[in-house]
This record gives structure tokens, C-alpha cells and sequence, in this order.
């Protein structure tokens, strides 16, 4: 179960055009989002580490997305 609430999800969804949204669809939506957030929390924090800081900051986010990617 994702920790990210599904009615933003689902506004985003149908946002992209849908009219209509399953659970389903925004339960697998949320699970990735937040797996995505987290690995790019992950690295965000190695980051932050790296540069001997505890506070990860906007900047360590933006590098975090562009190592992953």
C-alpha cells in the first residue's frame, strides 16, 4: 500500500485525459511514484552526504534526478 494519497494520483491521471480511473490503476501509479521518490530520495541523500550535510536540499534533489537518470 503506497503512502501516497490517490486522490492527487488520480487527478493527475485524469489530467492526462482518462475520464474514468480504476483503483487498481491508481494504486499501481502510487506504488511507482513512491518507489521513484524513494530511489531519488536515496541518492538525494548521498548527495547531501557527500558534501557533509545532513539537510538535503532543492539542489541535491535536481542532481539526485539527473544521476538517475
Amino acid at each position: 500500500m503506497s503512502e501516497i494519497p490517490k486522490a492527487p494520483i488520480a487527478r493527475i491521471i485524469k489530467d492526462a485525459g482518462a475520464e474514468r480511473v480504476s483503483e487498481d490503476a491508481k494504486d499501481a501509479l502510487a506504488d511507482y511514484v513512491e518507489e521513484v521518490a524513494r530511489n531519488v530520495a536515496i541518492e538525494a541523500k548521498n548527495v547531501a552526504k557527500i558534501a557533509k550535510r545532513k539537510t538535503v536540499k532543492a539542489d541535491d534533489i535536481k542532481l539526485a534526478i539527473k544521476n538517475l537518470e
